[in-house]
């Protein structure tokens, strides 16, 4: 259960999203809700999403949907249901998988999000509210990813968001070349950015980290300047592009500098593009003459046009996708003939023991200790021979429809109803 930048605008999804530094404890609240065996919680600039195990899928939505509606920031929110997508079964895994690929990013074919998919699992190992079923859901996921972008030429012209929102201050400007550029954030996105603004011809650009010493290093591999973070206000009257993705959980800049800012620039335009997961930039700025806001869903329609002459790739992305789903409902179906299976093995060996036990203390008694072995060796063969045709019969049916009607009738005919 969901919502990304199809479902819900920028200013929703920042409302639900989950700070990384408190990440473990959201997820032991998740695990902690009764429908719940397993969860994991995906939170990116462009989607905030539960992946659960549940016995009761309509127990577990409302439960989801309560624990979303609970976040701080979304309290008192009305018609957040309204943008909410529900998957279960086949389903849930065929969204997953597509997320892996990135076939359901803003920018399809983009290599991040698998990273970030692979992040908020691990997160999730660490909390301890991964199960066999997640465990072996994400790590199919993460294959997924790799046969699309092994086999297909979806990714074969690499893009991001950042490379997108490098592609959007292009065309704000007719070259970059003479622009003067600040770059908010120092992390994984900003290093990004960072790299594709010089190759774009960017020759003065302004670094400024939460800490300075991440700033300096960026900087000093690209040879720009870095701010510290406290001064970096001062220098924005410099600046005719602001790129702001800095993971921070308020807002950085308001009306009321960039009104300040303007002044000393005599109103030459700003420009600024927002990648915060939540918003670096207030949206009011978009209000004061002269200044140009844009955010993740405007990079959409960028996105959009990398994508075409790839519709062939993207086909043939779906198709190992469809592949890929049939194969782990099938490892999902088996789990249902485990405790069977090894309830009728479990009958079976205790008979063996019971009937050896009771010839050895008498007709048998005589035995020598290597025909002993050798009359016990006997009996376990037998009992694997029995087992080996209904069991295998059991594991081919799972491609079937009638599995369901194996396993109960196995259960009646060798009475393993209250095992």
């Amino acid at each position: 259960m969901g919502l990304n930048h199809r479902t819900a605008p920028v200013e929703l999804r920042e409302k639900i999203a989950f700070d990384s530094s408190l990440l473990g404890e959201s997820l032991k609240r998740l695990h902690s809700l009764p429908s719940i065996q397993e969860g994991v919680i995906l939170s990116t600039c462009n989607r905030v999403e539960v992946v659960a195990a549940a016995p009761d899928e309509q127990a577990a939505f409302r439960e989801i949907k309560g624990f979303l509606v609970q976040q701080e920031s979304a309290a008192g929110h009305v018609g957040l249901e309204d943008h909410l997508y529900l998957y279960a079964g086949d389903k849930a895994v065929r969204h997953l998988f597509r997320v892996a690929a990135s076939l359901d990013s803003m920018v399809v074919g983009e290599p991040q999000i698998l990273g970030q998919l692979k992040g908020y699992y691990l997160a999730a190992q660490e909390a301890g509210t991964v199960g066999a079923i997640l465990h072996r859901l994400f790590h199919r996921s993460f294959s997924v990813a790799k046969r699309v972008r092994t086999e297909t030429g979806i990714a074969s012209r690499v893009v991001s968001v950042s490379s997108v929102a490098v592609d959007l201050a292009r065309r704000i400007f007719d070259s970059l070349e003479d622009k003067t550029v600040m770059l908010i954030g120092a992390g994984k996105m900003g290093d990004l950015v960072a790299r594709h603004l010089q190759r774009s011809g960017v020759s003065s650009l302004m670094v400024t980290n939460r800490t300075f010493e991440r700033a300096k290093e960026l900087a000093d591999e690209l040879c720009c300047s870095p701010i510290r973070f406290e001064d970096y206000p001062r220098y924005l009257r410099m600046a005719d592009l602001v790129i702001g993705c800095a993971g921070s959980p308020e807002v950085l800049l308001r009306p009321e500098t960039v009104v300040e800012v303007l002044k000393e620039r005599k109103q030459k335009a700003m420009f600024f593009i927002d990648l915060g997961d939540r918003r670096n930039f207030d949206p009011r700025i978009n209000e004061i003459d002269n200044v140009y806001l844009y955010n993740v869903d405007d990079l959409e329609a960028v996105a959009e046009e990398n994508l075409k002459g790839r519709a062939g790739e993207a086909h043939r992305a779906e198709e190992i996708v469809d592949e890929e789903v049939v194969g782990f409902l099938r490892w999902l179906d088996s789990l249902e003939q485990v405790p069977t299976i090894v309830a009728l093995r479990q009958k079976l060996e205790q008979i063996r023991q019971r009937e050896l036990e009771k010839s050895l203390s008498t007709s048998l008694k005589g035995l020598s200790e290597k025909e002993r072995q050798a009359l016990e060796s006997m009996a376990s063969a037998i009992i694997n021979k029995i087992l080996h045709a209904p069991i295998t019969r059991l594991k081919r049916q799972v491609e079937g429809q009638d599995e369901a009607l194996y396993i109960e009738a196995l259960k009646k005919l060798f009475d393993l109803e209250e095992k």
